[in-house]
This record gives C-alpha cells, structure tokens and sequence, in this order.
C-alpha cells in the first residue's frame, strides 16, 4: 500500500518550519505539486527548493499574512484565476501565545479567531469550488490535542481549537457528498519552535531548567519522546490520499498516547 498524490496539487500552510514544512514535504514526495503559504518570502523560496520533484512535480509558493483573511483570499484567488485548482488544503498556523484564560485580553481571543478559523474559512471558501469540479477534495485541520483535552496554560488556544473543530465537523457533514472530506490532525508534543518556546516559559515561570521541564513533558507521554514532525506530516499525506477515501469529520490525535480520553 502507497500514498500515491501524482497530478494532485497541495495548498500547505503555515509550511517554512515545524508540521507545515515537515508535511510539505511529505506531500511532495508522495508526488503532489505543492503550494506553500506563509509570510516570510526567503523562508518560502528555501522550503521549495528543499521540495523533492521526481517526478516532475510543479511547486511554489504564496506569501501572506493570517493575521490579514482579506489579503490572503486576495493572493490565493489570484492563483485560482490563473487557472490553478487544489485538491488538498492543509489548514495550519503557529498556535496563540501561552498563557492562562483568565488573564487573556480580548484582543488576543480576537487575533487567534482570525488567524486560526477565519483563515481557514476563506481558503476553504476559496478552493471548495475547484475539489467539487474535480468530484474530490480534501481539507485537513492541523490543531491540537486540547481539542479532547484542555492543556494547561494556554487558554486562548484551547478556545480557538475547539471551535476550530466544530467547524470543521460542520464542513464534513456539509460536503461529503462532493467527494470532499474534511478531518482534523491533533498533535501532540511536537519536536518544533512552538514547544521549544512552550518550554522555556513554563522553565522561567516555575524555575525549574528547560531539561527538566523537557523530561517532566516526556513522562506523561505513554511514548516517553516528543513527536518528530514528519510524524505529524505522515498522518496528513494519508488522509490526503485516495487511502482515506472514507473517513470524514474525525479528530485524529497523533500524539504517542497522551490524550486520556478515546
């Protein structure tokens, strides 16, 4: 059995570092032109030169701001206009700053609705018409175990998940019948940027090192390790595939056992 994703184009978010360039990448290999989005242009022409193309596969990429919906649906339409159509939509961006829901500002509840749901929003409302013409599609969420089980300090993101999710599951309902499948991908701890940062914060707020911090995280894991990104990435090329034709509306955790709940 092979993922197979030839003549299958990919729009990939959030794709310069972490789960978004380790699943770039994932795409690629398994044949699939694919379109990276973020908002750091050297960061972007990097990633795609890194992008393998055996098989003769087209890649490039969109610069954007997912602080900013109306420009990115602005950039995206531009390639649709060109004639593009995408077949996958990997929706995933840097989670919201850590910290405890209490003390959260408006502002910061504000800005994680935009970045995360609104975002998703207008590049599902951008591309859904291509995958209905083409009889396929698939949309998949990267978010986060919180979605089943609230993670301490980061309040503002357990909100915006879970609605993230609940969206998502709407999407499914609403268009399986196209052919379109739409499914959430929950990390667990994750070898990336964002947990290294994680870290050091929980390090500076309770004293203790970032090895200990590190070690106490890896405990609670059934695994014993964090998650290597391609690990996440291994998960979204198959929900991709043709492989996963029937499987719609769930929230997958990939996540070496951490979630206590089914």
């Amino acid at each position: 059995m092979q993922i197979d994703l030839k003549n299958k184009n990919a729009l990939v978010c959030g794709s310069t570092q972490g789960i978004g360039k380790a699943t770039a990448i994932a795409l690629a290999q398994a044949g699939a032109n694919v379109t990276l989005v973020a908002r750091n242009q050297t960061r972007l022409e990097q990633v795609k030169n890194e992008l393998p193309s055996d098989d003769g596969q087209l890649h490039g990429w969109i610069v954007a701001d997912f602080q900013n919906p109306a420009e990115l649906a602005k950039q995206v339409y531009l390639q649709l206009d060109s004639g593009q159509v995408f077949h996958i939509l990997v929706n995933n961006t840097g989670g919201p700053p850590g910290g405890e829901i209490f003390s959260a500002t408006i502002e910061a509840f504000e800005n994680a609705f935009t970045q995360h749901l609104k975002c998703n929003h207008v590049l599902v409302q951008a591309v859904v018409p291509g995958m209905k013409a083409a009889g396929q599609g698939r949309i998949i969420n990267v978010i986060s175990t919180s979605v089943k089980q609230p993670l301490d300090g980061l309040g503002v993101s357990n909100t915006v998940r879970g609605a993230v999710a609940s969206w998502a599951k709407t999407l499914a309902n609403e268009l399986g019948n196209f052919g379109i499948t739409v499914n959430n991908i929950l990390p667990g701890a994750t070898e990336t940027e964002r947990l290294s940062s994680i870290i050091a914060a929980k390090a500076k707020k309770t004293g203790n090192s970032v090895e200990q911090i590190s070690d106490a995280m890896k405990h609670s894991i059934p695994a014993k390790r964090f998650a290597d990104p391609s690990e996440i990435a291994n998960a979204v090329a198959f929900l991709a595939s043709d492989l996963a034709s029937y499987i719609n509306g769930v929230n997958l955790p990939v996540d070496g056992g951490r979630t206590k709940s089914l």
